[in-house]
């Protein structure tokens, strides 16, 4: 199969790609939360996976790109500080979300029990109430992620054209990929196969360590299965 490269440079094209991940994926948990057919530890999956990679992509763009785009364009500091603000509004929303202490099992008598929490010692309730928590967690998450990338995208695109070297940006992205953490990092495979064409999701996975890339059709395989189960159509 021939694979079309995007006429955008490879800094754009990776950015989007990354941000309609971020869309997609919070746009799911806030509807598989409230879903009973999904099972919960299948939610908490995904919800760990946002909450890390949410939090390591914006982290990467206050301590690393916003410093090497105003290196070069001093005059991009103030939208750049304003988008930083609006990272700290995400990370409360994170917080949040991340403490919704979310697990499934068995009770003492077989039937099936959930808790929800914060981390306060709160008492086990119905799964309904977790359900609810997580989507209400989920839900300002999912919001504040697709309202900052709005005002985001118009700020950082053309300040990745016109200020960020190809090679200032292929050493930006080893740096992330180094440090991104092994949260069901299938998932991010499976995420980028919906929102890019094989050309984009190429240009992404080719910057993974050579260790890593054989496991891609594997990691593939697991991520297509897992997001038909949050979905309601797999097993």
């Amino acid at each position: 199969m021939t694979l079309t490269p995007s006429t955008d440079v490879p800094a754009v094209v990776e950015t989007r790609l990354a941000h309609d991940v971020h869309r997609a994926a919070t746009t799911l948990l806030a509807e598989a939360a409230l879903d009973a057919s999904v099972p919960l530890d299948a939610t908490a999956q995904l919800r760990d996976f946002l909450v890390a990679n949410l939090r390591h992509h914006h982290q990467t763009e206050d301590d690393d790109l916003w410093p090497r785009i105003t290196a070069k364009a001093p005059a991009a500091a103030q939208a750049l500080e304003s988008l930083t603000d609006e990272h700290d509004q995400l990370d409360a929303a994170l917080d949040r979300l991340a403490g919704v202490a979310v697990h499934s099992g068995e009770g003492v008598d077989g039937a099936p029990f959930a808790t929800v929490g914060t981390g306060d010692g709160t008492a086990p309730t119905g799964e309904a109430a977790v359900r609810a928590a997580l989507h209400d967690a989920a839900v300002r998450v999912r919001d504040v992620v697709h309202d900052h990338l709005t005002h985001e995208e118009p700020v950082l695109f053309p300040a990745l054209r016109e200020h960020v070297s190809p090679a200032e940006w292929q050493d930006f992205a080893q740096r992330v990929i180094a440090t991104t953490p092994p949260v069901a990092g299938h998932l991010m495979v499976g995420f980028l196969d919906e929102v890019g064409t094989p050309a984009e999701v190429e240009l992404v996975l080719a910057g993974l360590p050579e260790p890593v890339r054989p496991l891609v059709p594997a990691m593939r395989l697991q991520a297509a299965a897992d997001l038909g189960v949050l979905r309601g159509t797999g097993a």
